[in-house]
């Protein structure tokens, strides 16, 4: 039986990380805040198994606008819990394979978002630390490999979406946000106000479909970087016409405030590396997807309440 950790473990992708591998037999252990201060170096050292893969999926960020009024603080923390995971993987886990988590916005605006463009070119400025941070998560484990010979992945998401995604206490992902706004307007007439014109166009990669993609090419891909995306796109009016479906709301109500914070305009991956590898994606349709995360959050957010 193989032996994981999943740091990182108690976030949305985490969870759905961990149960996936128990499912598969793994044998897991999943590491949150509360189990390591990950900011102290050596707040690890308590897990002394032997573990075949490490999987690092800890940061501290929030979506919106926080990186714009947190950048030296996520510049000191993130670096601080890269640096922990890092060391003591090459101190106690030498063998183990790393998987790490990189991200989008690291990706200079503009780009063709392929994998060699990584570390090229600026990222967009208001996300601009958080992206750095993840740049030096691979240009770390790019090191530690060269110098140790230690094994890793970078793997890049889209944004992930799908139930059981956490709803208090943080900043939501556009489309937590958007679902939620929609959801309050149907329950509670509140206003819906999207920040921007709506035409940013993202891509959205149901849980299920990540975490199939990443573990099917896991044992195949060693010290590299892999984008895994939908490989394809919809503006931000397309998603909010497709929930106001799914939740019986007229689009119309939708307001857009095109003074407010937009973030990048476009964040499309390139996935031809990843399709070299799966040459079909197996992707749930978006209006699938959108509906299953739609009756999730009502009965979370208002059904239950």
């Amino acid at each position: 039986m193989k032996r994981v950790i999943v740091i990182g473990g108690t976030g949305f992708i985490g969870r759905a990380l961990v149960k996936r591998l128990r499912q598969m037999s793994f044998h897991v252990v999943s590491v949150g805040s509360v189990d390591a201060d990950l900011t102290e170096f050596g707040s690890l050292n308590k897990f002394d198994d032997d573990f075949d893969i490490v999987f690092h999926l800890a940061a501290w960020t929030q979506a919106g606008d926080f990186c714009l009024h947190h950048s030296g603080e996520q510049w000191l923390i993130n670096q601080k819990i890269n640096t922990t995971v890092l060391d003591w993987c090459l101190r106690t886990q030498r063998h183990a394979k790393i998987v790490a988590f990189g991200t989008s916005c690291a990706y200079a605006p503009g780009s063709r978002h392929i994998e060699d463009e990584y570390l090229t070119g600026n990222p967009i400025e208001d996300l601009y630390t958080y992206a750095m941070t993840k740049r030096m998560l691979y240009v770390g484990l790019k090191a530690m490999n060269k110098q140790f010979g230690t094994e890793y992945l970078v793997v890049v998401p889209s944004t992930v979406y799908g139930p059981n995604y956490y709803l208090h206490g943080k900043q939501l992902h556009f489309i937590f946000d958007l679902i939620r706004k929609i959801l309050a307007y149907k329950h509670k007439q509140e206003p819906v106000k999207l920040w921007g014109d709506g035409y940013q166009r993202r891509e959205l990669i149901y849980i299920d479909d990540f975490l199939d993609d990443m573990l099917t090419i896991l044992p195949r891909v060693k010290n590299d970087i892999l984008n895994i995306g939908a490989d394809a796109d919809h503006s931000i009016r397309e998603f909010a016409a497709v929930i106001c479906e799914v939740a019986g709301v007229d689009a119309s109500t939708i307001q857009y405030d095109e003074d407010a914070y937009v973030g990048a305009r476009s964040k499309i991956l390139n996935c031809d590396k990843l399709k070299s590898l799966l040459p079909v994606l197996h992707r749930t349709d978006l209006e699938s997807g959108i509906r299953h995360t739609v009756q999730w959050m009502e009965d979370a957010l208002f059904n239950n309440a």
